[in-house]
């Protein structure tokens, strides 16, 4: 699709001004068939998925209509396409996240992933062994390690926030210690923006000889991730939230520990032989992919990351994160309504798109239906995040959270309606 119709811009870019890349997010809204549905639309519900560009549709397509077969062990010439496109997802995938493909595991989605860790790395713990998480995390990377606290005895320690949502990582070191095994940490709150300072994190897991888990789920939309670089242990995230399809997710793990681990579910695929004493697990990624795996949507993946490569993926991520500094900037001083994490006189941290409010005497539910009503699509609720939730006091709240494809006047509609819902809803 030409995108030259509104800008000479073929890329988000960090010399850019922030008007010039808007321009290019407008122009970039013509890939997206969604759109062309509803032209009207201001869609600032990203964080809980995004939308799809048409290439990754057709990449899904083309697989069903040319290729479809299930993967492995065929000898006919539509089973080894079906695998050859299956693999080549898997390296394409790898390569994104500067990743072998053997450390690549294909899963439905980010909780799943986090679920098969918390599965196979339980199964190495013991009674009154910890693992550390914090109080921003999604329940996906909360529940998980709750369940296997019951199961096995361990105990859940969490780094606490600040007012402004910034994680206390002065604390960590009088966390950590020799029952430690685990820290499990979330890149990117999904509902207050925050960018954890997750280097750190590994470096103080890592000087202690403790592995780490990221949650990349809504990091890997807004910036390049390269796992090597990161030196980190485990990486999990989703495909629906970096445009690519739904049912399809990764969890990366280094090849050490993955081979040392023991496989999350039985069935075909993930043995290599199997009697009827026993069984024998397949190599790795293979041993954690039990069963039928989302071929197709694998595919969708590969394209989605190919095509975030190529609009400028860092650049867009920044471009994203100014959109939502621009909404704080222009709703600050709305009466009656908070920007959770924000605190009066004290300047942001590195935050992503994301901006979650709350409007006095109205309940998120009800501003987010007069949203709707404006076309405007926000999430409402506590965001699968009630512990922190529980720790900013709020029972519920709205969430815009940005995506490559919206634009700086879609930032001030939303501030001009967020006025007139204070003076209408009240």
């Amino acid at each position: 699709m030409n995108l030259m119709t509104e800008t000479d811009q073929r890329v988000f870019s960090s010399t850019a001004s922030s008007v010039e890349n808007s321009k290019f997010a407008k122009a970039l809204k013509a890939e997206f068939p969604i759109f062309h549905a509803y032209p009207d639309l201001i869609y600032t519900d990203n964080g809980a998925t995004t939308q799809k560009p048409a290439r990754v549709l057709v990449a899904e397509q083309d697989f069903y209509t040319r290729s479809c077969a299930n993967v492995h062990r065929a000898i006919y010439t539509l089973g080894e396409e079906a695998t050859s496109r299956y693999e080549e997802a898997r390296k394409t995938i790898a390569e994104f996240i500067g990743a072998k493909p053997e450390e690549c595991i294909f899963t439905r989605g980010t909780t799943e992933a986090i679920n098969l860790l918390a599965h196979s790395f339980g199964e190495t713990l013991s009674a009154g062994d910890e693992i550390i998480l914090t109080e921003m995390e999604h329940h996906a990377n909360i529940v998980p390690w709750q369940q296997l606290a019951s199961r096995r005895g361990i105990k859940l320690r969490y780094i606490p926030i600040y007012d402004d949502g910034i994680l206390n990582l002065d604390i960590l070191p009088q966390l950590l210690n020799r029952r430690t095994k685990l820290i499990a940490v979330t890149m990117i709150s999904n509902v207050l923006g925050t960018r954890n300072h997750v280097e750190h994190i590994i470096a103080q897991a890592h000087s202690a000889g403790v592995p780490v888990l990221l949650d990349a789920a809504q990091a890997i939309p807004v910036e390049p991730i390269n796992v090597k670089e990161l030196d980190a242990d485990f990486v999990a995230f989703s495909g629906h939230k970096m445009y690519g399809p739904f049912g399809i997710g990764l969890l990366y793990g280094t090849r050490k520990w993955l081979e040392a681990l023991p496989p999350f579910m039985g069935g075909g695929d993930m043995i290599s032989e199997v009697g009827l004493e026993g069984f024998t697990p397949n190599e790795v990624p293979y041993k954690f992919e039990a069963g039928t795996p989302p071929i197709a949507q694998a595919v969708g993946m590969a394209e989605a990351a190919r095509w975030l490569s190529s609009i400028g993926h860092q650049a867009a991520g920044n471009y994203e994160s100014e959109l939502g500094q621009l909404l704080i900037d222009e709703i600050s001083l709305i009466p009656g309504l908070r920007i959770l994490g924000a605190q009066p006189g004290f300047p942001l941290g590195p935050r992503a798109g994301i901006v979650s409010v709350t409007l006095e005497g109205v309940h998120a539910h009800d501003l987010a239906a007069y949203l709707n009503r404006h076309k405007i699509t926000v999430r409402a609720g506590h965001h699968c995040a009630h512990p922190l939730a529980q720790r900013l006091g709020v029972v519920s709240s709205a969430r815009f959270s940005f995506g490559a494809y919206n634009t700086r006047e879609e930032v001030f509609t939303i501030a001009e309606i967020l006025q007139k819902a204070h003076k209408e809803l009240l």
